[in-house]
């Protein structure tokens, strides 16, 4: 995965897998919510980091859920279109294992 285009605003791979695990583990209500997904993720993201990139997740979510196949990101003043491939199965690999393992939550 180390091809994983830096269209996501300088978040890697690795990066934004950890970023989508802490949000599967971190309570919406919990009050440091932001600062414990950015400690998750792996120190290099502060909390307003994480909070944007939350609102871009939610920003794809709904483009894919409206059914809209085609997502322009807007990097260093670039449009890039990216094409969506809604008809592959998303499945929990043994990658993802891997990086909940790390967020070592014992």
């Amino acid at each position: 995965m180390d091809e994983f285009p830096k269209m996501l605003y300088g978040w890697s791979w690795e990066e934004n897998k950890l970023f989508e695990l802490a949000l599967a583990i971190v309570d919406e209500e919990h009050p440091d919510r932001w600062e414990a997904v950015a400690s998750m993720v792996g120190g290099k993201k502060s909390a307003d980091d994480v909070q944007n990139h939350y609102v871009i997740l939610l920003q794809d979510l709904q483009c894919i859920e409206s059914g809209e196949l085609d997502h322009f990101i807007v990097e260093e003043s670039q449009a890039v279109c990216v094409q969506v491939d809604c008809t592959q199965p998303i499945c929990w690999t043994e990658d993802d294992h891997k990086l909940l393992v790390q967020l070592d939550l014992n």
